[in-house]
């Protein structure tokens, strides 16, 4: 999956193993199923984004999706959206220790934060990995794409139960063509399950204030 930039993401797992673990950013029972449950899971979403865009990943804590994404795929530009200051610290020691500077941004704040917005909103791609409850993070994170960009939200088994539940939440708000993916099937023992939100033309915030 990593192709020539294996070695790049070796690296980042014995980041993972030792520092993030020790920092409690990973769970000490998580370090013997690093690849398969974080690493690789993280990386094949790419397999839905074009070449050479941004993407926005939101509560990137370890730098999951994130960074996993950015080594598989170097033409891709990833901000890391972090709020806490710990993982901030971690992030930053991961981008610079992977030499991934020149596509890799880490900034810290809310997703919901107009701050944030006003740093790294405006992408065609968000992702996000076990964040919040879908209603609750596409709400979060619609402000930060362009309009008729995309959330790639990963989720568990029951993606579809929980896009049920909030449908009309999600259309209210201006979410748009939900559906719900697996990527990596027949590459991966447990294919990593998307749902897939594109932010409408005009959303709830656009239409209060006017705008087309």
């Amino acid at each position: 999956m990593f192709g020539d930039r294996l070695d790049l993401a070796c690296r980042f797992e014995q980041l993972l193993a030792s520092r993030a673990t020790t920092r409690g950013l990973i769970g000490p029972r998580e370090s013997g199923r690093l690849w398969e449950r974080h690493l690789l899971n993280s990386a094949v979403i790419t397999e839905l984004i074009p070449q050479a865009t941004r993407v926005v990943d939101v509560g990137s804590g370890a730098g999951l999706p994130g960074i996993a994404m950015a080594i598989r795929r170097p033409d891709l530009h990833v901000d890391l959206v972090e709020p806490l200051q710990r993982r901030v610290e971690f992030l930053d020691e991961a981008v610079q220790s992977l030499q991934l500077t020149a596509t890799v941004r880490v900034v810290r704040g809310r997703a919901e934060d107009v701050s944030t917005a006003a740093v790294a909103g405006g992408a065609a791609w968000v992702t996000a990995r076990a964040v919040a409850p879908l209603d609750r993070l596409v709400r979060w994170c619609l402000p930060l794409l362009r309009p008729g960009g995309t959330l790639l939200a990963l989720k568990g088994a029951s993606a579809a139960v929980e896009v049920n539940a909030h449908q009309a939440v999600i259309h209210a708000i201006g979410g748009r063509d939900v559906t719900v993916l697996r990527c990596g099937e027949g590459i991966l023992e447990q294919p990593t399950v998307v749902v897939v939100v594109r932010r409408g033309r005009q959303d709830a915030t656009d239409r209060k204030e006017g705008r087309a």
